[in-house]
């Protein structure tokens, strides 16, 4: 039985650089920078003070949205980023066809706002411990229905279901930053299987709050270059010293291709092949030699029915750590041979910060960007190469070269990784 292959149809996201898919793309191209000074709370008291966030978002859901006084802020950010995409797309979930839709998201760590866990402790906790009695008595202080509804972990996978009117397969993947790739992968496999003929996918995110910056703080994790923002994020610089957390959404629409073409879809690329893994190595570390990205990029090249000599381009996971960075040189090096240094490679985190869960996402939307226009994003801040980080980084880009496939890569703590190849809908042609 031939295999069914998905065409994407519809881009939309929510960054650091942009509210939308084209800003986003400019900005990265002009080679603008999302990080700044945290605004959204005083974070002058941290080892770190920036971070890459979303600016200036007011979403156009907010009025059609009859759920959105239960969706967090970047929550939101999903609402809008699959509206985007859907409407890109040109089609949408309809009564005869709801349950041929389906929904895989990839979603973050953190189920409630900081604020919600000041407030509890303000009012319930005020000497450290709960006071049961406290609780019970004010109550409608700190807690309501949508405060509930917001602090569930699958939150926006119900948001998103109710907004579009999905009734076919929906599921939400949580593997920290490998979140978004893999629910693109299990979103392609569901429309390989035939349990839905179009998918919605993708990850939204935010850590930036002072729970989330404490944390990676204290696992120093975060670049400390509070001084020059934008040059913060430097993977593989030999400077390097962490990554910058970022926030935002993206989503993709994926359709069986024969119904994507039979209607006259415009269609940006194929989603060929997917590959993932499970590192057990350290939860916050990558094996040095890479031997779970080695695992999922091999498993993509393999799935997508193509070989390491037609990868065109690298979008590589690069989040600008000591570690990350060298793991993932090395893990390409095992996988591309002697061709290593003759496949561009470059991290869009230098501009956008880490997305986290939504980082796979939005650099999926990137790559398949990159395949349209035949254009390679750079690696920013990249001015001083470690000398054991020697792939052709690309640090000259934007870069034009005719592109046939693409392979984008997002390793997560906890060790969870992600390859996802995509190729031009004329390649093989």
């Amino acid at each position: 039985m031939k295999q069914r292959r998905v065409a994407i149809t519809g881009l939309g996201a929510v960054s650091p650089l942009g509210n939308n898919v084209e800003s986003t793309w400019q900005q990265l191209l002009q080679g603008q920078s999302g990080v700044a000074e945290i605004a959204q709370f005083d974070a002058s008291g941290f080892p770190t003070t920036i971070a890459a966030e979303v600016k200036g978002f007011s979403p156009a859901t907010k009025k059609q949205a009859k759920h959105s006084r239960f969706a967090m802020s970047f929550t939101q950010y999903a609402l809008e980023a699959a509206r985007q995409a859907i409407t890109d797309s040109g089609v949408r979930p309809q009564k005869h066809d709801a349950g041929l839709w389906g929904l895989v998201v990839g979603s973050g760590m953190m189920t409630a706002e900081f604020d919600y866990f000041h407030r509890f402790q303000q009012i319930a906790a005020p000497t450290g411990e709960v006071d049961w009695q406290l609780l019970q008595t004010k109550t409608r202080e700190f807690f309501s229905l949508a405060d509930f509804g917001q602090t569930t972990s699958n939150s926006g996978l119900s948001l998103l279901i109710q907004e579009f009117g999905i009734e076919g397969y929906a599921t939400s993947v949580h593997t920290a930053c490998a979140s978004s790739g893999q629910a693109l992968g299990l979103a392609l496999q569901v429309i390989r299987r035939g349990e839905a003929d179009t998918v919605l996918a993708g990850g939204f995110d935010s850590m930036i709050t002072p729970l989330g910056l404490s944390s990676f703080c204290l696992l120093g994790a975060l670049s400390t270059y509070n001084e020059t923002p934008s040059t913060a994020s430097r993977p593989f610089d030999a400077t390097r010293n962490g990554f910058v957390l970022g926030e935002g959404a993206a989503f993709l629409v994926l359709e069986e291709w024969d119904k994507a073409t039979a209607r006259g879809a415009k269609i940006y690329a194929e989603l060929a092949g997917e590959g993932n893994s499970l590192s057990s190595y350290r939860i916050t570390d990558s094996h040095p030699n890479g031997d779970g990205a080695i695992q999922a990029m091999q498993r993509a090249l393999q799935d997508a029915n193509v070989t390491a000599n037609d990868v065109d381009y690298i979008n590589a996971h690069g989040t600008s750590t000591k570690m990350n960075d060298l793991s993932e040189t090395n893990a390409i090096k095992s996988v591309f041979q002697e061709r290593y240094k003759k496949v561009p490679a470059s991290s869009t985190k230098s501009q956008t910060g880490h997305l986290i869960a939504a980082a796979g996402a939005l650099e999926a939307v990137l790559s398949v960007l990159s395949l349209q226009q035949g254009v390679i994003p750079k690696t920013a801040n990249l001015t001083s190469p470690d000398p054991e980080c020697d792939l052709d980084y690309v640090m000259d880009g934007p870069r034009k070269k005719s592109l046939g496939v693409v392979l984008s890569n997002s390793f997560g703590f906890g060790g969870s990784n992600s390859s996802l190849l995509f190729k031009h809908p004329l390649f093989g042609e």
